[in-house]
C-alpha cells in the first residue's frame, strides 16, 4: 500500500479549489477506499489552520478543521525525537521549519510528500520523494 504526506499546500489548494486540488481529493477519495494511507503532520495541520484563517476568516478556517480531522489522514503529533529529526534537516536545508516536518515525515514512513512548494533543496536526501501538484 502507498503512503503520501500531504503538506498545507496540498490542502489549501483542495479547500480553495486551487490549481492541484483536484488531485488531492482524489488521493482522499482513495484513502477512503483504502487504496493508500495519507498522513499530515499536527504542525502542517495547524498551518492550514492559520492560513485559512488568515486568506478566509475564522468561521472558513473551523470549517476547515473539522473536515480535515474527519478526512482519511493520518495526523502525526510531533514528539520530541521526530522533532529532533526534523530540526536536524532544517539545520542541513533550506526550508521552512513547517516544511521540514512535512519531509521528515515523508522519510520517516517511506512515502511520498505531496506538495506545490518548492523542496529542491532535499532532492538528493535519502529516503526523500516528492510529487508535485
Amino acid at each position: 500500500m502507498a503512503h503520501f504526506v500531504l503538506d498545507s499546500y496540498a490542502l489549501l489548494a483542495f479547500f480553495r479549489n486551487e490549481e492541484g486540488g483536484e488531485k488531492v481529493e482524489q488521493l482522499l477519495n482513495e484513502a477512503a477506499a483504502d487504496k493508500h494511507e495519507l498522513y499530515i503532520t499536527c504542525v502542517n495541520a495547524g498551518e492550514v489552520y492559520y492560513m485559512s484563517c488568515l486568506k478566509d476568516g475564522v468561521n472558513k478556517a473551523e470549517l476547515v478543521w473539522k473536515a480535515m480531522c474527519q478526512f482519511p489522514i493520518h495526523i502525526i503529533d510531533a514528539d520530541l525525537e521526530f522533532t529532533l529529526a526534523t530540526a536536524k534537516l532544517k539545520a542541513k536545508y533550506s526550508v521552512s521549519y513547517a516544511d521540514a516536518f512535512a519531509a521528515a515525515l515523508t522519510i520517516k514512513e517511506k512515502a511520498t510528500l505531496i506538495t506545490g512548494d518548492e523542496f529542491e533543496a532535499l532532492k538528493n536526501e535519502s529516503g526523500f520523494k516528492i510529487k508535485y501538484l
